[in-house]
């Protein structure tokens, strides 16, 4: 599914002492299938962008177009309820919101409320828990019985079962070691090309973000800053720097070793096996020169 924001702002308690502009005539155009990381500080509105997804808030201003269903000011789509079977939201600390007495039946919660039906139900949470790195031997278990990793792909599972066509990641990673925080993005990475679902990543990670995203949207104060592919976004190491942000540690090591040894060897995603191999390739070019 498409997702169109055109000349979209939102006021937080409009029309008050305490009206604040969380997004400011934004404009943007994410086509199905894609894989896109939203960054920007606190208070950028990337928390408020992603609510507008599946409606929770409706635009002060301007309209929002998911799919087939157009969200403005004065119109809600005609069904709220499928639009949000459609996009599925994964927020951050979502085990937090477990709350049924088995892994199962949490998992069920989601489509159950979209009304399919139990063998459908069934057949989805043996597919998508072995997925999502859930033993079937779980699933009889209290979710409040598991480690903290296991809980939230629980939670992540209750998402999925829906069977979503967009997929929104609020900082998904947050709170868990260096080796969860990989194995959960690739999880996610692998989902989103098997199912070829449109991807949406709100993250602090820039390291996240050039490797997972194929675009990438900086915000700042409500509105879009900067945006392009991560090669092209991560190489405005100053425009960057202007609202706070870091390029990439890969990047910043590449900048330091170009400047080190006079070479230019540019960023291209490549993995640590072809970037030693560049550098190694350099290093004999440089002394051959001496």
């Amino acid at each position: 599914m498409d997702i169109t924001f055109k000349d979209v702002s939102y006021i937080y308690q409009a029309n008050s002492p305490f009206a604040h502009k969380a997004l400011d005539h934004l404009s943007f155009h994410i086509p199905a299938g894609s894989f896109v990381a939203i960054i920007g500080h606190t208070g950028s509105g990337k928390s408020t962008l992603i609510q507008h997804l599946n409606g929770l808030l409706t635009p002060t201003e301007g309209e929002v177009q998911i799919g087939d269903h157009q969200i403005t000011s004065d119109k809600k789509p005609e069904n709220l309820k499928e639009l949000r079977s459609k996009v599925g939201v994964v927020f951050q600390y979502p085990e937090h919101q477990l709350f049924d007495e088995t892994v199962r039946k949490d998992i069920a919660f989601g489509p159950k409320n979209f009304g399919v039906s139990e063998e459908e139900i069934e057949r989805r949470i043996l597919e998508i828990a072995p997925a999502v790195g859930i033993d079937e031997s779980l699933l009889e278990r209290s979710p409040f019985d598991l480690s903290g990793g296991q809980m939230r792909r629980v939670a992540i599972a209750g998402v999925l079962a829906v069977k979503p066509n967009i997929l929104v990641l609020d900082e998904p990673t947050a709170g868990l070691d260096p080796r969860g925080q990989s194995d959960i993005m690739n999880m996610f990475y692998e989902l989103h090309q098997r199912e070829n679902l449109t991807t949406i990543l709100v993250t602090h990670s820039m390291e996240d973000a050039v490797k997972y995203a194929d675009h990438v949207m900086i915000m700042n104060k409500g509105t879009k800053y900067m945006e392009g592919i991560p090669e092209e976004v991560f190489a405005q190491q100053e425009a960057l720097n202007k609202v706070q942000l870091d390029v990439p540690e890969v990047i910043q090591f590449l900048n330091a070793f170009n400047a080190r040894f006079g070479v230019d060897i540019p960023f291209r995603r490549q993995s640590v096996a072809e970037l030693a191999a560049e550098i190694q390739h350099a290093l004999k070019g440089a002394e051959s020169i001496e």
